[in-house]
C-alpha cells in the first residue's frame, strides 16, 4: 500500500525549480514511439531518487543537476517604525513620535549563483550565493508640538514639522541561503511552490538580515518540433518576509549633506515652541495651574519638546548616528509573470517580471543542466 501511494505521487510529479526546469509527461498518438522508448530505457543517473521508475512511466526528466546565474533588480516600498536613534555611540532616544517617515524605498541590483539538484522527481533543492548593490532612499521629518494657540484659556496644539529632510544610503551586500521547490503537475502543466531562506550580510548592520521568500507559480510548457526544445510560461505570486529588527551605525557627513544647518534650524523652532508654552503657563491664574487638564497639557507638551530638543542638541555635535528600528515591506505580495526558453536539455534562458502591490522586480537568468 505504501509503495502504491508513492507511485501515485510520482505520477503527479512535475519538477519545476526557481529556474523552471521540469519533467514533462509525454502524451499523444504522435509520440507513441517516444513513450515506448522511455518505458524500456534504463535511467543512467543517480538522481533524482526514483528517477528510473518515473522515466518508465512516460515522464521525460530534466537533467538532475544544474548551475544557474541570475540578474535581479527590485524596487519596493518599505515601512519604518519603532525608531530609536543615538549619536556618537551615546544614549538611544525613542523617537517614533518625534521622527516620522513619509517615504522609504529600497532598490537592489544584484547577481546570484544557484547550484541545484533534484532529490526526488517532485522536489528540487538549491543553494544561493548573491552579491548586490543596494540603496535605501528615505524622506523624514522631525516633529514637535506646534501651532500653539489659546482657546478659552486652554492650550491647543498639534504636531508640526521642525525639520524636513531626506537621505539615500548606499551599500553592498552578500547573501547566502538555500531553497526548496515542491511541485506537481501533468501533461506539461505545473504548479511550483518555491521557498527560500537567505541571510544577507551588510557591513553597516550589526547582524545579518534574514529574508524568507515564497513564490507559488502556475504554468504550462509548450514543446517545439525540435526535440528537447520548448518554451514555458507561468503566472504566480511573490511574497517577501524579513526580520523586522535592524540596527547599525552610519557617519553623519555621508548620510545627510548640510545636516548641521538643518539641525540648528530645528533647534530654533523647538526653542520657540518652549517659549510659547511657557507664556501660556505663566499667563494662567494660580487656580488654573492646579487644574489636572492644564497640568497634564503643560507637562506632556514640555516633555515632548524636551525630547525633541535633547535629540537635536545631541545631533548638532554628532559625527555618527546609531539606530535601532523595525522595517517591513509595505505589502508582502506582488504578482509575477514569467517565461523560459529551453534551447536544449542543457541550456535554458529565463525572464520574469513582478508588479502590482508595492514592489516591482525583474529577473533574467541563464541555466546549464547536466546529469548527476
Amino acid at each position: 500500500m505504501r509503495k502504491s501511494f508513492l507511485l501515485i505521487i510520482l505520477l503527479l510529479a512535475v519538477v519545476v525549480a526557481q529556474a523552471q526546469t521540469f519533467s514533462n509527461k509525454v502524451v499523444g498518438k504522435e509520440n507513441v514511439e517516444e513513450i515506448d522508448s522511455l518505458s524500456t530505457t534504463s535511467y543512467p543517473y543517480l538522481l533524482p531518487i526514483w528517477g528510473e521508475k518515473v522515466a518508465q512511466m512516460g515522464f521525460e526528466l530534466p537533467y538532475s543537476a544544474g548551475l544557474s546565474v541570475q540578474y535581479v533588480w527590485q524596487e519596493s516600498d518599505i515601512l519604518i517604525d519603532n525608531l530609536r536613534v543615538g549619536f556618537n555611540n551615546g544614549e538611544l532616544f525613542a523617537l517614533d513620535e518625534i521622527v516620522r517617515f513619509s517615504n522609504a524605498m529600497a532598490i537592489t541590483n544584484g547577481v546570484n549563483f544557484r547550484p541545484d539538484f533534484w532529490l526526488f522527481p517532485f522536489l528540487n533543492i538549491y543553494g544561493i550565493f548573491a552579491k548586490s548593490e543596494n540603496q535605501t532612499a528615505v524622506d523624514f521629518g522631525v516633529y514637535a508640538p506646534g501651532n500653539i494657540e489659546l482657546v478659552d484659556g486652554e492650550l491647543n496644539w498639534e504636531w508640526t514639522s521642525v525639520l524636513e529632510t531626506g537621505t539615500t544610503a548606499k551599500f553592498d551586500a552578500t547573501s547566502f541561503g538555500f531553497g526548496i521547490t515542491p511541485t506537481m503537475g501533468v501533461g506539461g502543466g505545473f504548479l511550483a511552490l518555491d521557498m527560500n531562506f537567505t541571510w544577507t550580510d551588510i557591513p553597516e548592520l550589526d547582524k545579518p538580515a534574514k529574508i524568507f521568500i515564497f513564490g507559488p507559480r502556475f504554468g504550462k510548457n509548450f514543446q517545439f518540433r525540435k526535440p528537447g526544445q520548448s518554451i514555458a510560461v507561468w503566472v504566480g505570486g511573490f511574497r517577501v518576509k524579513m526580520n523586522s529588527g535592524t540596527s547599525g551605525s552610519l557617519l553623519i557627513n555621508e548620510l545627510i549633506p548640510g545636516f548641521e544647518d538643518m539641525v540648528n534650524a530645528g533647534l530654533e523652532k523647538v526653542d520657540q515652541r518652549h517659549q510659547e508654552v511657557d507664556e501660556w503657563w505663566n499667563g494662567l491664574r494660580d487656580w488654573e495651574r492646579l487644574l489636572p487638564e492644564n497640568i497634564r497639557t503643560y507637562t506632556t507638551t514640555k516633555a515632548k519638546l524636551g525630547l525633541a530638543g535633547t535629540a537635536l542638541d545631541a545631533a548638532s555635535r554628532a559625527e555618527s548616528v546609531q539606530y535601532d528600528l523595525d522595517k517591513r515591506p509595505e505589502k508582502m505580495w506582488n504578482f509575477i509573470v514569467g517565461t523560459q526558453f529551453q534551447y536544449n536539455k542543457n541550456i535554458m534562458l529565463r525572464a520574469e517580471t513582478g508588479f502590482l502591490g508595492a514592489r516591482k522586480q525583474l529577473i533574467l537568468g541563464l541555466q546549464y543542466r547536466f546529469g548527476l
